[in-house]
């Protein structure tokens, strides 16, 4: 009992993140899978011939084409907007600045289907409704992918230290020295981080793009319209790549960040 007590935290934690992997590695596990059907999802033999032609169905590789699109054409708008508005609102006072902070939370607050409805509705009083398609899903998903840009990019502002800024001044850096040698390097990994975030948020998302998409179908569109008569294996395959590619993302960070620090010692 006294071994249980002592390592009882480590115990749930390891517990919690098995649990929080097990889909994780499932889909790691079908990614190789040779179906008998695609209609029972179920892990019936071993091959690589799902990651030898990940294409073998075109719909799904046109899908996964126009989410990354999408997903790098509203991260990058998101980014510089959402990166220039968290500036705004940490170095700068003016009238309704704390309304603003408020307002803000309101779109990562309201339920998908509320933000997608309005949307569609804004969309149709504006006189797209016979338009829908790439363009109302790149405005709605610069829309929700703001925010967390925002509150990201603010987090990291509030948090820096402004007395390098103020060593640099010191030393006579003019604003623009400061800004890019001082201020944006401190403030990178919070912009590079909401980067990430709002793409996932936008290749991810299903309830938004599918109110707003017209015709087109995203990845997830795709998904979930496939699923009801047989998933692909090949879907899992670009599920481990994303997986693949996050993994080497946080490594890297981390080991970078560990160079740095015994750098600095």
């Amino acid at each position: 009992m006294r071994w249980l007590r002592e390592h009882l935290v480590a115990l749930v934690g390891g517990v919690v993140l098995v649990y929080l992997f097990v889909p994780i590695f499932l889909v790691v596990l079908m990614s190789f899978n040779d179906p008998a059907t695609r209609n029972v999802y179920k892990f019936d033999g071993f091959t690589f011939d799902n990651w030898l032609h990940p294409c073998a169905d075109p719909a799904m590789c046109d899908s996964l084409a126009l989410s990354v699109e999408i997903g790098l054409l509203a991260t990058l708008v998101a980014t510089v907007i959402g990166t220039l508005a968290a500036f705004a609102l940490v170095r700068w006072d003016f009238a309704g600045r704390s309304q603003s902070n408020l307002l803000i939370f309101l779109p990562m607050a309201a339920p998908e289907i509320v933000m997608g409805s309005s949307l569609l509705t804004l969309f149709v009083q504006g006189g797209f409704a016979g338009q829908l398609g790439f363009m109302t899903i790149f405005i709605a998903h610069v829309m929700f992918c703001l925010s967390f840009v925002i509150v990201t990019v603010r987090s990291r502002l509030a948090g820096m230290d402004d007395t390098l800024e103020q060593a640099a001044s010191d030393l006579y850096a003019t604003p623009a020295q400061t800004f890019w040698r001082v201020t944006f390097p401190l403030v990178l990994p919070g912009i590079f981080g909401a980067a990430l975030l709002s793409f996932s948020l936008s290749f991810d998302d299903f309830i938004i793009t599918n109110l707003n998409s017209g015709s087109e179908v995203t990845f997830p569109m795709y998904v979930w319209g496939v699923a009801r008569v047989g998933l692909p294996m090949q879907v899992n395959v670009v599920g481990t790549l994303m997986l693949v590619v996050s993994l080497v993302i946080v490594l890297s960070g981390e080991i970078n960040a560990r160079r740095r620090a015994r750098a600095l010692t």
